[in-house]
């Protein structure tokens, strides 16, 4: 059951929590991109121990926001959402940085060298998983929009469910094309081995932000 006027009820809605967490999650994703693409370059990047001491402090304030929410939640008649959907939506948008944390595991797990052949497309997947990422802000924005009646646009904030399936499309192609491109090239077996499973875990970035806007859509479902 639905109230329009939840805001009535309580000062705040556990649903707000679920842009501040998504802030955190944008900021740690921002880093690790950073980071990877100047790894892949071949840049003089900073040491990633350090990147991921800063990567765990932030995630660790976003699960702080995750549990305070999901600990806070009023009964079941006062959500404006299906419960349900609420714990799946914070799960699926916590997988997300997840997947970004293991990519940049993946790459610091041992040096690889990678071929200028493999940079051009290995950057290209980076960029457009990180703006499948950017992506979700807006919809989520445009979501929780139209849940308290701030605005009538469901066919606007549908736009922006598709939007992120389209683009989740185009990085699934890159993905299938660049592992393919790896696995038939003459390098060593254990860095063939680490950029499939880095390119992998890039795709389920993009994979768990698509999982994020079908939970969207089923909130504003009629």
């Amino acid at each position: 059951m639905r109230l329009p006027f939840f805001g009535l009820l309580t000062d705040k809605s556990p649903l707000d929590g679920l842009t501040e967490h998504y802030d955190k999650i944008s900021g740690c994703v921002s880093i690790i991109r950073e980071s990877m693409e100047c790894y892949v370059a071949g840049g003089a990047c900073r040491e990633f121990m350090e990147l991921a001491q800063q990567v765990d402090e932030i995630e660790n304030q976003a699960d702080l926001i995750k549990r305070r929410i999901r600990n806070h939640l009023p009964r079941g008649l006062f959500m404006p959402v299906d419960k349900a959907q609420f714990l799946n939506y914070t799960k699926a948008q916590d997988n997300v940085l997840d997947d970004a944390q293991e990519a940049m595991q993946w790459l610091a797990m041992r040096r690889v060298d990678i071929s200028p052949e493999f940079q051009k497309d290995i950057i290209s997947l980076i960029e457009e998983v990180g703006s499948i990422t950017e992506m979700l802000g807006p919809a989520l924005e445009s979501t929780l929009g139209l849940i308290y009646t701030k605005h009538l646009d469901r066919s606007g904030t549908k736009d922006k469910f598709w939007a992120i399936r389209r683009k989740r499309s185009t990085v699934f192609k890159m993905k299938n094309k660049l592992v393919s491109k790896i696995y038939n090239a003459d390098m060593d077996f254990k860095d063939i081995y680490q950029l499939i499973h880095f390119v992998e875990k890039l795709n389920g970035m993009a994979h768990n932000t698509e999982n994020c806007a079908d939970i969207l859509r089923a909130m504003i479902a009629r």
